[in-house]
């Protein structure tokens, strides 16, 4: 199976500075020292509590985190060196959805207006064209075509989320970055949006980097898993191989802690 995404050492430090007067300087360690793989066509879960890295780590591989070592390459090409229109192409096959789907989609456009510009962006093709795609990719996420005059108050946080799904997808990228993409749904509208990324993924083939707190839906969506610690990969493997037979005492206790787990097992 190939690898689409394949990282080394990755490391990033901030520096918070505590006191009024003393100024002390605290180095927070967001990622130190994280490598994995992801194959194409497969599902990478990365878990951990708030501040174990999981963030910085999906915002430094679509390059809005600088990061201070490592190395990523994706689909066989050194994505951290890549500048102007190279960096451009690279991002267009690299999307994401975002936790909060009202707070990434601008108040101030229309749906048509939020789904086109990123076909603006990479210059896709003409109007009557991009009108075309815009409709295809609106349907396939389960909202019609009269909803692309509407705006993003206009829509409940479920269709919100399908909008910025359908966004990410419109250019056909190769990895989708999901950082807590249902954590701020309700769980039956979550399990709808579980459903619909998944029945996206076998369509278009697509690789997902899934970034959650919440192992019960890792069970649901996720070949492989990562878990994060304090900006550290603590433990890796298959998943339905961690929920079984998992190695670390932190990983043990997320497992542990999910809801309904000790009530199944007495």
């Amino acid at each position: 199976m190939k690898k689409l995404l394949v990282t080394h050492n990755l490391s990033k430090t901030y520096v918070q500075t505590q006191g009024f007067f003393s100024r002390v300087k605290t180095n927070i360690h967001a990622l130190d020292g994280v490598s994995f793989s992801i194959n194409q066509g497969t599902t990478m879960a990365v878990v951990g509590e708030s501040g174990s890295g999981k963030s910085t780590l999906a915002k430094s591989l679509v390059r809005l985190v600088k990061l201070d070592k490592g190395s990523v390459k994706f689909n066989g090409i050194d994505l951290l060196n890549l500048e102007g229109e190279g960096l451009k192409i690279a991002r267009k096959d690299i999307q994401m959805i975002f936790q909060d789907p009202y707070a990434s989609l601008n108040p101030r456009l229309s749906i048509l207006q939020i789904m086109e510009e990123p076909l603006l962006i990479h210059n896709f093709q003409d109007a009557d064209a991009r009108r075309k795609k815009i409709e295809d990719f609106i349907g396939r996420v389960g909202l019609e075509v009269s909803d692309l005059k509407k705006y993003p108050h206009q829509f409940s946080g479920g269709q919100r989320q399908r909008i910025g799904i359908a966004r990410a997808l419109i250019l056909e990228p190769k990895l989708v970055i999901c950082d807590e993409p249902v954590s701020a749904l309700d769980v039956s509208v979550q399990a709808q949006i579980l459903k619909l990324l998944k029945d996206l993924q076998r369509e278009f083939g697509l690789t997902y980097l899934f970034i959650t707190h919440d192992l019960r839906i890792v069970r649901h969506v996720a070949d492989d898993v990562m878990v994060m610690r304090h900006g550290k990969l603590v433990e890796e493997g298959k998943t339905d191989i961690i929920f079984k037979k998992p190695k670390n005492e932190y990983t043990k206790d997320l497992i542990q802690s999910i809801p309904g787990l000790i009530s199944k097992r007495n």
